[in-house]
């Protein structure tokens, strides 16, 4: 069943309007949708199983036949600081972390990150770039929530509190694994901030800078990984072990 993401001010009691232009095209256009064929939306909570009704000027009106609390959700949330990468990199890494289930993706700026953000307006439309790759991937992959795309922040304001569990790979060390770590732990940590360094790895001051807040410092083995794919291993690891 085709999905589309709307505002929850979009949801009535008895009917959704969709009123984004390119869910309107891939419905009407692409998938050759008309009244009558199901639909499925989400709002961040709910999933409603719907049926197109009407047909307007800048709008589809969907009547809703079933709505069902978020299922598709995973029982822990994590939050993902990655460092940024370049642009490709980056879109791949959004759109795999959004498929896992990764409740926040946060754009980490590293003393050794390689790409240079620009004025303010080319940092609007990197976050809006993300914002929408995000969305399309939760269409896809049948998920209810979004996932966040935060401000860029630089790695001396990541605010590290407030999580149960801080997690930070880095290739420096070789003694504490991340099997290990999770193995030690009792109980479910509800909520874990991943921190991810670029593509030049962590300086060693903000590996102490991540010590000094309580993170675990861990190694994922000798092979050293691209930044793009430790987050998703690291993130995938987690889900599999806490759901």
């Amino acid at each position: 069943m085709i999905s589309v993401v709307v505002p929850k001010e979009n949801i009535g009691q008895h009917t959704v309007q969709v009123t984004d232009k390119g869910d309107i095209h891939h419905l009407l256009d692409v998938f050759r949708l008309s009244v009558g064929d199901s639909v499925r939306a989400v709002d961040g909570e709910m999933e409603y199983r719907c049926v197109i009704q009407s047909v307007g000027a800048g709008a589809l009106t969907l009547a809703i036949q079933e709505r069902t609390p978020d299922s598709y959700s995973q029982g822990i949330e994590v939050h993902m600081a990655l460092s940024l990468l370049k642009t490709d990199k980056m879109d791949f890494a959004v759109q795999k972390l959004t498929e896992l289930g990764v409740a926040a993706v946060i754009p980490l700026l590293t003393k050794r990150v390689a790409v240079h953000i620009g004025d303010a307006e080319k940092e609007r439309k990197k976050l809006e770039r993300w914002v929408r790759i995000a969305d399309e991937t939760l269409k896809q992959c049948r998920g209810v929530k979004k996932t966040a795309i935060a401000p860029f922040t630089a790695i001396k304001d990541l605010d590290c509190q407030g999580y149960d569990l801080v997690i930070a790979p880095y290739e420096g060390e070789d003694k504490k694994t991340l099997k290990a770590l999770l193995d030690g732990i009792k109980g479910v940590p509800r909520k874990i901030l991943v921190v991810i360094g670029p593509e030049g790895g962590f300086d060693p001051g903000e590996i102490q800078f991540l010590r000094e807040r309580s993170a675990e410092v861990v190694t994922l083995g000798k092979r050293i990984l691209r930044a793009e794919t430790a987050a998703i291993v690291v993130g995938g690891i987690l889900f599999h072990g806490f759901i």
